[in-house]
């Protein structure tokens, strides 16, 4: 099926068609995939249960179409560019045939220590290409790979070994990122004493540091490398067979193990890669994120192979040794696609423009932005001085849950409007429901973000906890997929994403999406960034307290707090002024960048009975610096 398009009226024709034949349309990307045996029926699927299936009996391997069909024209084109942390320190260039080498032999490896389909392997390493071969390895022979992101505490690891009972896991001696020196192996020692399940630790040699090596248990990268051929012909799946868990933050302070599985995961990341960025096959595609989150997955690892692209990997931070380093990369590398997250933006346009002074960024084509809503002003700053006026920004929504991109612009269409996601891509059927549970119909309206149909990326299931699944997703609506986002849909029919329901406030009967207050307390001069709670008020039901990072010191805080709340009475009403703002030195953030609200919730309650699991934050020192801080 022919992808690339061109205008608006070709992308309403595209979709017309995709939601009038769901599974036509749907069909037909998949075709463009190589499938060792074609499937018998597209889809089968409720929303009750629930249960979806797609490309029933069908059978492929997503490493045949990332790796073997580009052996015939792409062999020698270059798969990744892999930038390390210490910019003085070498790169590396992996072509597509050296890449289907590496994995190929590392998939020998797996089954010489004993792995096999459907067995569990945890996969715990830094950014560096044998992330990305591990990974493609674990699929090549059916293993189901779950990715932790080489940060999370020893606790956070055993927790999601033991869940999902891995075999076996993957790992690193360590890693520096920016001038921190951080001990992986260490870390999975530490983690491996309360994990039975584990038999076997696979160790790559990344900084040549020392490490303990536990005989029986641990092996050394290199050496099993040395012990095996690169013949290694793909396990056949089925479409439904799972390819990967991914654990995400649960509202219940437990992480879920997220599963997906491979036809119809395949589908959804090399499609949506393709659509979204209009990709050419010159262009050299930069997804800054890691390996360890849902975007690293789709966008790093599959969605661009899928589509024979160029992945530009990078080891280290975007404030090391400067906050100029991501802007030297794309100078460096002749970078053509971005695609980076509004907090990494926001915290590069704080540290100054002079930081641009001298980099060619003329190279870029397409901005991306992922993660979160970004705010107007971030926006005009990543169109104006990265993209230099020229450069379209496809503004993405989307979830772990969901596999792909849902809601974006479509680069080079000629249509987007700052902080929103804009439209669904085809073959996504969103609707908005009220609080009573009817579609609101038309354009100007704002309410719950559902989905009506099933699209081949969704997760199928809570890895062990199939309740938790349809409980989470499908229990407030009947039959319907529950985001668990607001929406507004304006005049236009364009879609802003308003922020989680239950970031949703009541204020005095107005109903106040805390993102689009964030984004106005943004605009003032002095705040980097913002996080707005709701917390219980005897006059209005609830009211709005804001925590505020500040780029510089505040001497006047009444003056501050005033200018704050006119600026956002101005942008959206005086009934939207917090009550309440808080300047803080950092807020508590997962490693995927996640700002935990709930936490924010019950300190702003000074409700600290409870406040759930902090070690996935960043840094949970922050938590008793923002409750010294309470007003």
């Amino acid at each position: 099926m022919n992808l690339n398009i061109d205008t608006y009226g070709q992308y309403l024709e595209v979709y017309k068609y995709s939601v009038e034949h769901p599974e036509k349309f749907w069909a037909e990307i998949a075709s463009d995939f190589e499938w060792k045996q074609k499937w018998e029926k597209v889809l089968e699927w409720n929303f009750s249960e629930p249960k979806i299936e797609w490309f029933l009996g069908g059978k492929l391997n997503i490493t045949q179409n990332c790796l073997d069909r580009n052996l015939v024209e792409n062999a020698d084109k270059k798969a990744i560019i892999w930038e390390p942390n210490n910019p003085n320190e070498h790169i590396r260039e992996i072509t597509y045939r050296e890449l289907h080498d590496s994995v190929c032999r590392f998939a020998n490896v797996l089954q010489a220590n004993g792995a096999k389909k459907g067995d569990r392997i945890c996969i715990y390493l830094p950014m560096i290409p044998e992330a990305v071969v591990a990974m493609l390895a674990c699929a090549r022979i059916g293993a189901i790979h779950s990715v932790v992101f080489a940060g999370f505490s020893s606790q956070s690891i055993s927790d999601r070994i033991n869940d999902s009972e891995c075999s076996m896991i993957i790992t690193a001696d360590g890693v520096e990122r920016g001038e921190k020196r951080v001990e992986l192996k260490k870390i999975v020692d530490e983690a491996l004493v309360n994990c039975p399940s584990i038999k076997r630790c696979i160790v790559y040699n990344n900084r040549n540091w020392e490490v303990d090596i536990k005989q029986g248990r641990d092996v050394w990268w290199h050496s099993e490398i040395r012990k095996v051929g690169a013949n290694n012909e793909p396990e056949w799946l089925d479409a439904e067979d799972p390819l990967f868990i991914l654990y995400t933050s649960g509202s219940t302070g437990k992480p879920k193990g997220v599963l997906h599985t491979t036809g119809g995961y395949m589908v959804m990341a090399g499609y949506t890669f393709k659509m979204v960025f209009n990709y050419k096959p010159h262009q050299i595609f930069w997804c800054t994120a890691d390996v360890g989150w849902i975007t690293g997955h789709s966008y790093i690892a599959y969605g661009p192979l899928l589509n024979s692209a160029t992945i530009m990997m990078f080891e280290g931070v975007p404030t090391w040794p400067d906050a100029g380093r991501f802007w030297d990369i794309v100078d460096k590398h002749k970078v053509n696609i971005l695609y980076s997250a509004p907090t990494a933006l926001r915290n590069l346009m704080a540290a100054g423009d002079h930081f641009l002074e001298n980099k060619d960024l003329t190279s870029l084509e397409v901005l991306g932005s992922v993660g979160e809503p970004i705010n107007e002003e971030a926006w005009y700053w990543y169109h104006d001085k990265i993209g230099k006026e020229h450069c379209p920004i496809v503004d993405t929504w989307w979830q772990t849950e969901t596999g792909g991109m849902m809601l974006s612009p479509i680069a080079g269409i000629g249509v987007a409007k700052p902080g929103f996601a804009m439209y669904p891509l085809p073959g996504i059927q969103p609707l908005l429901l009220n609080e009573k549970g009817e579609e609101l119909h038309g354009n100007n309206v704002e309410g719950n973000f559902c989905m009506k149909f099933p699209w081949p990326g969704m997760a199928r299931t809570v890895y062990g906890d199939h309740k938790r699944f349809q409980q989470t997703y499908f229990s407030t609506y009947n039959n319907l997929y529950f985001t668990g986002d607001g929406c507004k849909r304006d005049e236009e029919g364009f879609y802003r994403i308003t922020g989680r329901v239950d970031d949703v406030i009541n204020v005095s009967g107005h109903r106040i999406g805390t993102g689009e207050v964030e984004d106005a307390i943004n605009d003032h001069d002095c705040v980097v960034e913002s996080a707005v709670v709701g917390y219980s008020h005897d006059m209005k039901g609830q009211a709005l307290y804001a925590f505020v990072i500040c780029n510089k010191p505040v001497d006047d805080l009444i003056k501050f707090r005033n200018e704050v709340g006119k600026i956002v009475s101005e942008r959206i009403g005086s009934f939207s002024k917090p009550d309440k703002i808080q300047i803080v030195k950092a807020l508590p953030k997962t490693r995927s960048g996640k700002i935990m609200r709930r936490i924010l919730r019950k300190i702003a309650e000074n409700d600290y009975s409870n406040l759930g699991d902090t070690s996935t934050l960043i840094d949970p020192k922050v938590v008793d610096d923002i409750k010294s801080g309470v007003i």
